[in-house]
């Protein structure tokens, strides 16, 4: 039987673990969910929840501001939460002796892991990471596992990365026939920003009188509330009100992009600012293939009624294209193929 899998799972916004619950679950061979915050969040899947790393204080903004090696992003000196992490991720590995460790996502992971002697697949985000800690991850891993569409690919890639991606959409997401509701604009507020204003989503539903407005995740209630306008917060079923919804409107999260695509829905898309120009990056790549309306900054209320419209005349063959070859079945087979190989190479070196 296959050595075990180790899936290390970052703590920011909530797509790094329903990515790795859906690989998981695909999974026969046994594997281990490493990460901060899984306690009671990995359903049947074995898990290991590690101590904090991020520093105390509000406005964390993932830098430990101090110097640091070139090849590391962040490694904050005398932090309890990083020492105890570490140690339990190399016990974890020197007890279990895994055939493989996918890292989504973290540069000093996917180092510790090959320090300890383990083969990573290293999960490629979209943006433009070409900075020396990330391209040391590539360069250090025995492939890479893109969670998206070869044409969302950001442009001038380096070949040596394209050549060791394995090219993966629509991994936690499926389709799944609903009625939809024509009248229903559907706000999307994902759990890796901030709280949303509400003052800017009423302005849009007083803007376009013909539609219900619904608002799901952190956001502010506005003052002036219009009367088709409603926020939900937190929701359990947020796909399935993204397969009701006649048009999406919502930032460019890898989770929110995936569930659009496999809904095949209009979809607005307003890029928040991320490191490495992420969400930007993946909007680009949208706009260009005609798969989302995506304006600069956040539209004046004027210009609602008009983005609505061009929404609703998206093409929806072009979202088909983009989820052609997905699943989270089709990453497990190929994860426990590599794993395989990787042990009978070891083997044959020994």
């Amino acid at each position: 039987m296959s050595r075990p899998i180790g899936y290390y799972v970052h703590h920011h916004g909530d797509g790094h673990r329903q990515r790795a619950l859906a690989i998981a679950s695909a999974l026969q061979t046994p594997v281990t969910l490493l990460g901060t915050g899984l306690a009671g969040r990995t359903k049947h899947v074995a898990a290991i929840d590690l101590p904090d790393d991020r520093m105390s204080g509000a406005g964390f903004d993932g830098r430990d501001h101090g110097e640091r090696p070139s090849s590391l992003h962040y490694v904050p000196i005398d932090h309890e939460g990083v020492r105890q992490r570490t140690a339990l991720i190399a016990n974890w590995i020197a007890k279990t002796r895994p055939g493989l460790m996918v890292v989504d996502v973290s540069v000093e992971v996917a180092m510790l892991a090959r320090l300890a002697s383990v083969p990573t697949v290293y999960v490629r985000l979209s943006g433009r990471r070409f900075d020396r800690p990330h391209l040391d991850a590539f360069r250090g891993a025995a492939a890479l596992l893109a969670p998206f569409h070869p044409e969302l690919e950001v442009d001038r890639l380096p070949k040596a990365i394209r050549g060791k991606t394995f090219y993966a959409p629509m991994i936690a997401d499926t389709a799944t026939a609903v009625r939809v509701d024509d009248d229903v604009v559907l706000g999307v507020v994902g759990r890796g920003g901030g709280s949303s204003s509400g003052e800017l989503w009423a302005d849009a539903a007083s803007a376009t009188p013909a539609f219900r407005w619904q608002v799901i995740g952190p956001a502010t209630i506005p003052a002036d509330m219009p009367p088709n306008l409603e926020f939900r917060g937190w929701v359990d079923d947020a796909e399935t009100m993204i397969a009701r919804a006649a048009v999406v409107v919502g930032a460019g999260g890898d989770g929110l992009v995936s569930a659009v695509l496999a809904h095949r829905k209009p979809f607005v898309c307003i890029p928040e600012q991320r490191p490495y120009d992420e969400q930007a990056a993946k909007a680009e790549r949208l706009s260009a293939l005609g798969a989302a309306i995506v304006p600069a900054v956040w539209p004046e209320p004027g210009q609602w009624p008009g983005l609505v419209e061009r929404a609703l005349r998206i093409d929806p063959a072009i979202a088909q294209r983009l989820t052609r070859g997905g699943g989270a079945g089709r990453v497990a087979r190929w994860l426990e193929m590599l794993s395989d190989e990787t042990i009978r190479t070891r083997s044959r070196s020994a």
